[in-house]
């Protein structure tokens, strides 16, 4: 019976439950590719703006955008009144708006309580390292 449990709790662990991301160098090459960093919730609009804009300018060389919060900012990702619009702005497949996953263990934030719309990545700034290695163009805010 324990046996039993156990293996309960290891598949709930890997097949359910949050989704956590990790950089991997599956990312186009020849596409422009951004990466950024904030510890700001009100900074998404301003950064999502630019995404788009990127967006726009770049055509089909656009490629992804990933965005990591971090830092004690993230208590505020659990608002779904607050995060909403931001949301709605990231909506396209290429905006990822991502939580370190960290700063949620520091910050005591339940990862299940995120909006669905958002993932989780280990650690913010390892991520981000990453990415740069596969060519993300990078900031941090």
């Amino acid at each position: 019976m324990k046996n039993i449990i156990t293996l309960a709790i290891m598949a709930i662990t890997l097949f359910g439950g949050i989704t956590e991301v990790s950089a991997q160098s599956t990312y186009l090459k020849d596409k422009n590719n951004y990466f950024v960093l904030t510890r700001k919730i009100p900074q998404l609009k301003a950064i999502l703006l630019a995404a788009d804009e990127l967006g726009t300018k770049d055509g089909s060389k656009f490629g992804e955008f990933h965005v990591v919060i971090c830092g004690e900012t993230v208590k505020e990702l659990t608002n779904l009144e607050t995060m909403q619009p931001f949301l709605d702005l990231a909506q396209s497949e290429k905006i990822k708006l991502l939580a370190c996953g960290f700063s949620l263990k520091k910050f005591g934030v339940d990862a299940n309580q995120l909006p669905k719309q958002m993932d989780v990545v280990a650690n913010g700034i390892l991520y981000g390292f990453n990415l740069q290695k596969d060519g993300f163009l990078s900031i941090t805010l």
